[in-house]
C-alpha cells in the first residue's frame, strides 16, 4: 500500500503527473514549530523525518511525506496564521530573492530515503495594490511564506533557479528516485 503522508491538495496532484496514486492519505499531526536558532534547511529535513515517522503504517507499506520552508537568509517563512502575517511576509519578499526549501522522506518498514532540493525564487518589487489584490485572492492561505507560485502568485515571481515543483511543494524527479528505491512504482499509469 503507497500512503501519502500530507494533507496538501497540490501534493496529491503532483503524484499524479508521475503516476502515482495513492491508497491512503494520512497527514500526521505534529509540532511543526522552529527549535531556537534551528536553520531552515536542517528544519525542513527535520519536520519531513518526523511526518513520516508519524505516519501509522504496516512494515510493507510506502510512506511519502514532505515538507517546504521558505526561507528569507536565515529566517524561516511558515504557513501565515493570517492575511496580516502573509502581508507581513509578502513585503519582506518584495524585491530580493530568497529559498525554497522542499525536503521529502520514504519511509517503508524501518528505512527512510530522504532528499531535499533547494531552489531559489526572486520575486519582484510588489507594490501595495499587488500586495492587496494578491492578499484578496486567499491564495495565501495554507502556503510557505504566504505565497503559491502555481498560482495568482505567478506574477509577482519572474525568475527561479531550481526545481519548479520542488517550489510548489514536491520534486517530482528526487520523489520519483526515492519512491523507486523504496520499490514502489512510478509512471505505471503513463506507459
Amino acid at each position: 500500500m503507497f500512503i501519502l503522508g500530507s494533507g496538501s491538495p497540490r501534493r496529491k496532484e503532483l503524484l499524479a503527473q508521475i503516476g502515482v496514486v495513492p491508497d491512503d492519505i494520512r497527514a500526521p499531526d505534529i509540532d511543526e514549530d522552529p527549535r531556537p536558532g534551528e536553520l531552515p534547511r536542517p528544519y525542513c529535513r527535520r519536520i519531513a523525518r518526523e511526518k513520516v515517522l508519524a505516519v501509522v503504517a504496516d512494515e510493507a507499506d510506502v510512506v511519502l511525506c514532505a515538507d517546504t520552508t521558505v526561507a528569507l537568509g536565515r529566517r524561516i517563512l511558515g504557513k501565515p496564521a493570517n492575511a496580516e502575517e502573509a502581508a507581513g511576509f509578502l513585503r519582506a519578499l518584495s524585491g530580493r530573492r530568497h529559498r525554497v526549501i522542499t525536503a521529502v522522506a520514504v519511509r517503508q518498514g524501518a528505512r527512510i530515503w530522504e532528499k531535499d532540493v533547494v531552489s531559489t525564487v526572486r520575486m519582484k518589487s510588489i507594490s501595495d495594490e499587488e500586495r492587496a489584490a494578491y492578499l484578496a485572492t486567499d491564495d495565501w492561505r495554507g502556503k510557505a511564506g504566504g505565497y503559491g507560485i502555481q498560482g495568482p502568485a505567478g506574477v509577482l515571481v519572474p525568475w527561479i533557479s531550481g526545481s519548479f515543483t520542488g517550489i510548489v511543494g514536491l520534486p517530482l524527479a528526487e520523489t520519483a528516485n526515492l519512491l523507486r528505491a523504496a520499490g514502489q512504482p512510478v509512471m505505471r499509469a503513463l506507459a
